[in-house]
């Protein structure tokens, strides 16, 4: 989720402006093809097309339109995000074709409540994103975060973003539904190297949608545009009350 802050483990994404360096996460018109009326004649012509040719013209348009399957899409997606480095690699083209290919399936996700689907609990790791503050591209590959993960819990409403290697900084953060897929991120608690707690600033807020969810992938984006592809990892994992 985005629950990102530039400040605060992201993924859960916030207007935060200054703080310590964190963990930060937390019409397309089908085409429409043109009818005519048929001419009303007397005779029939003898160089009408047969029928049967007719119905072929008539089925291509439908089976040219016919929508890929979750399935296909989800192997597109992961194929175009592997060799970006969870999106630190990514060109401006790069960026535009996962986006491209995350809003066709986000068009045909499973669940269309996913806040009131438990397919959203557990721990997530983070696949690709487009926030800069949470890829940490200003830092050498060295200092920046070896792997990013998001947890949710929908019985507690709470989210807690977690960072690995070199700086294990983490956030947890209260839930507010606002419809049946998107979420107020209020921060409350951040952990230093995942020892030190720091309670975090009132201005510490953010928003999530979830737009794509099943037992394998989440496709989310955050109130500043950001787009996030994660995995789940751990189903049973459970965020810090």
């Amino acid at each position: 989720m985005a629950l990102s802050s530039s400040h605060t483990p992201s993924i859960l994404t916030t207007t935060q402006t200054s703080s310590p360096s964190l963990p930060t996460f937390l019409s397309l018109h089908q085409p429409h093809f043109l009818q005519t009326k048929p001419i009303t004649t007397h005779k029939l012509s003898s160089s009408a097309p047969p029928e049967k040719w007719r119905a072929r013209v008539s089925f291509f348009p439908a089976f040219l339109n016919k929508r890929k399957d979750a399935k296909t899409l989800k192997e597109e997606l992961l194929e175009a995000i592997a060799p970006l480095d969870r999106g630190a690699d990514a060109t401006f083209e790069d960026q535009e074709r996962v986006d491209q290919i995350a809003q066709k399936l986000e068009a045909v996700s499973p669940i269309k409540e996913p806040l009131k689907s438990n397919l959203l609990n557990g721990k997530w790791e983070l696949i690709y994103t487009t926030s800069v503050s949470i890829l940490q591209t200003q830092r050498p590959k060295f200092l920046r975060s070896s792997a990013n993960y998001q947890a949710i819990n929908l019985d507690t409403l709470r989210a807690q973003n977690m960072e690995s290697w070199p700086f294990f900084n983490q956030v947890t953060a209260d839930l507010t539904p606002l419809n049946a897929r998107k979420v107020a991120v209020k921060f409350d608690y951040f952990k230093i190297a995942g020892l030190i707690p720091v309670k975090a600033p009132d201005r510490a807020r953010g928003a999530l949608e979830i737009t794509y969810l099943d037992e394998e992938l989440r496709v989310s984006r955050g109130d500043k545009g950001n787009l996030f592809v994660l995995k789940m990892v751990d189903p049973s994992y459970q965020v810090p009350v």
